[in-house]
C-alpha cells in the first residue's frame, strides 16, 4: 500500500524546490523521490527536493539534506536554506528568529526578518567562501583566477570559488539560453572539476548591480542558485569589478550579497516564499 506524504513547495528568488518534513514523514530513498517527483510532466515539478530533519549535532536546531531534479545530493543550497527558515517560522515548529541549521558544507545561522508572523526575508551566514579547494578543482595549486577552460568552440575565463560546492564564474557577454544549456553542461563536466562544476555567465550592469545566471550542476539552467550567487560576488570582489557589497539579479529575483570584513563570511538576504502544499504517494 502505498505512503501519502504531506509536501511544501516553495521558492526562493524562483529557486523552486519540494520541501517534506521528515521528522514526520519517512522518505527511505531520497534520490528516486527527488527524481520522480521533480519532473515537471510526470511529477510535482522542481529543482529538487529538500528534507528538513533532526541535525545530528546539539550544535545545530535542524538539518537540511538537498537532492537534484538529477537524484544527486547537494553540499548546500542557499534559496532552499532560506525557505527553511521561513518554513519552521510560519508553521510554527519553532519560535526562534535565529536558527542554525546543518547542512553537508556546515552550520549555517539563518537570521529572519519578520513582520508581524510573516517572514518577510531571511539572512544566510554562510560562511567564509574558498578560492583554493583540492577536491573539487584538479590542477596545480588547487585554484583558478581569470583561468581559461575550452569548452567545444570557446574558450571561457573564470574564477573558482567554492561555497561549500563548487563555482565557476564567467564575467563576459551575456549569452544566449541556449548558449547557455550547451556550454553549461560542458563546463560542468569538465574533467578539472572532479566534483562537476556549477557555472555561473555574469556581467556588470550601468547600475552597479550583476546580472547572472547560473547552469546548476545535477539541474540545468535554474531561475537562481544562492550560492552561486555569493561565489559571483566573491568572484567580482577577487577580480576587483565589485567591493564587498553586490546585488546579483538572477531570473527569478535579486540577492544582497556582504562579503564581510569583520569575520570574512559571506551573508545573503532575500525573499522566501510558499507556492502550494499537497499529497504524493511515496
Amino acid at each position: 500500500m502505498a505512503t501519502s506524504i504531506h509536501f511544501t513547495k516553495m521558492h526562493g528568488a524562483g529557486n523552486d524546490y519540494i520541501y517534506v518534513n521528515t521528522l514526520l514523514y519517512n522518505i527511505p530513498d531520497a534520490k528516486a523521490a527527488s527524481m520522480a517527483w521533480s519532473a515537471y510532466h510526470t511529477g510535482i515539478g522542481s529543482d529538487g527536493l529538500v528534507l528538513i530533519g533532526r541535525p545530528t549535532t546539539d550544535d545545530a536546531d535542524f538539518s537540511m539534506h538537498i537532492y537534484n531534479a538529477d537524484g544527486s545530493e547537494a553540499m548546500m543550497c542557499g534559496n532552499a536554506s532560506r525557505c527553511i527558515g521561513k518554513y519552521l517560522y510560519e508553521k510554527k515548529i519553532t519560535d526562534k528568529t535565529s536558527i542554525k541549521l546543518e547542512t553537508l558544507s556546515g552550520i549555517k545561522v539563518l537570521n529572519l526578518h519578520i513582520n508581524g508572523d510573516i517572514v518577510e526575508s531571511v539572512t544566510v551566514d554562510m560562511l567564509d567562501a574558498q578560492l583554493r579547494n583540492e577536491k573539487q578543482l584538479a590542477i596545480e595549486g588547487a585554484s583558478m583566477t581569470e583561468g581559461e577552460i575550452k569548452a567545444d568552440d570557446r574558450v571561457f575565463t573564470g574564477t573558482f570559488v567554492s561555497m561549500g560546492n563548487p563555482h565557476f564564474v564567467i564575467f563576459g557577454e551575456e549569452l544566449s539560453t541556449e548558449e547557455i544549456k550547451k556550454y553549461g553542461k560542458i563546463l560542468e563536466y569538465n574533467p578539472i572539476f572532479p566534483e562537476r562544476c556549477n557555472i555561473e555567465f555574469a556581467n556588470k550592469c550601468e547600475d552597479g548591480s550583476i546580472r547572472m545566471r547560473v547552469w546548476e550542476r545535477g539541474s540545468g539552467i535554474t531561475m537562481a542558485c544562492g550560492t552561486g550567487a555569493c561565489a559571483t560576488a566573491v568572484a567580482a570582489t577577487v577580480t576587483k569589478r565589485a567591493g564587498r557589497k553586490s546585488r546579483i539579479v538572477m531570473d527569478g529575483g535579486a540577492l544582497d550579497i556582504e562579503w564581510s570584513e569583520k569575520d570574512n563570511h559571506i551573508y545573503m538576504t532575500g525573499p522566501a516564499e510558499f507556492v502550494f502544499e499537497g499529497e504524493i504517494n511515496l
